[in-house]
């Protein structure tokens, strides 16, 4: 299905050889094209995979561009994976969130991109609570000072699905009522889980929710929460003396009994802070991806997400 220009290919073949020794990647699947009858569909990480798999269906073939267990923020491109966003019938990713993609995009100004940042107008990365200098940090590791965890809401998820499908239609117009029908039902579903979020915090002791970094302005902003960030939008920032001793004294006036740490990054932290205020650490999953060989899904980490935040906030 693919008809690539001869500027694409040696722009591809100059951004490879750039690339070589960078850090080897991991994608699902076999090489982009391999699949005649399918749309090759390229995902940055994993919740655009998630959703490009369920409005795609049989018709597309993804390719997530992330490594299972590995940070999404610090992806290095491989060579063969600057050429799967090459031959791509579609590149669904985040403007702003892995700058390699981005890079890797703007070798090509005809490269066929869905930037779900383009959806909807982004939250600001204090929305849902505050961090401080974790804004700072955010700001430094992102390049900008929007949260990009836009997924952590399922409505605005729904409306990224939405949109996703009227982009397919226009690459493949033969599935086009197709991908329209699987948007609604995966929209349907999405609507299942936030009255599931709605109805389970709607009465809860404290509404205060301590987390490693940054990641849940979207989820905070939807239920009503308040979310006090550790570090900001990059999870690899070391949070000043004085930054901890904030957090702790936060932690302290709101009563946290339990400071979440994130599945894919270090608990260290989150474990410092919970033991000089008496509390419990857990894990609160931003979903940035999923554990090698892990048999979850969206659904399935969000739900226990749900559960987890019920019990440190001691839901009725």
């Amino acid at each position: 299905m693919s008809n690539r220009t001869t500027p694409r290919v040696l722009a591809a073949a100059a951004t490879a050889l750039l690339a070589l020794g960078a850090a080897a990647g991991c994608s699902t699947g076999g090489p982009a094209g391999a699949d005649p009858q399918r749309v090759d569909v390229v995902a940055a990480f994993y919740p655009l995979q998630f959703v490009a798999e369920r409005v795609g269906g049989d018709a597309v073939r993804v390719t997530n561009l992330a490594k299972p267990g590995a940070e999404p923020h610090d992806l290095e491109l491989s060579p063969s994976q600057v050429g799967e966003i090459t031959e791509a019938e579609l590149i669904v990713y985040l403007k702003g969130f892995q700058p390699a993609v981005d890079e890797a995009i703007a070798q090509d100004d005809d490269a066929p991109v869905f930037d779900v940042a383009g959806v909807q107008p982004l939250l600001d990365a204090s929305a849902g609570g505050h961090n401080h200098e974790g804004e700072e940090e955010g700001e430094k590791g992102h390049g900008h000072a929007k949260d990009p965890h836009v997924w952590l809401d399922p409505i605005r998820l729904a409306g990224i699905g939405d949109q996703l499908a009227q982009r397919l239609g226009t690459v493949d117009k033969a599935h086009a009522a197709d991908y329209t029908a699987r948007a609604a039902a995966l929209r349907a579903d999405l609507t299942t889980l936030d009255g599931e979020f709605t109805k389970g915090l709607a009465t809860c002791q404290r509404r205060e929710i301590v987390t490693s970094h940054t990641a849940f302005g979207y989820l905070a902003d939807r239920y009503r929460l308040e979310q006090v960030g550790i570090t900001g939008l990059s999870p690899d920032v070391e949070p000043s003396p004085q930054r901890l001793a904030q957090v702790v004294e936060e932690a302290k006036e709101h009563q946290a009994t339990t400071i979440f740490f994130e599945a894919l990054v270090s608990p260290k932290v989150a474990e410092t802070i919970a033991g000089q205020v008496g509390a419990k650490t857990a894990v609160l999953d931003p979903i940035e991806g999923l554990a090698p060989g892990s048999d979850a899904d969206y659904f399935s980490v969000m739900r226990s997400n749900l559960q987890t935040l019920r019990t440190a906030l001691s839901c009725s």
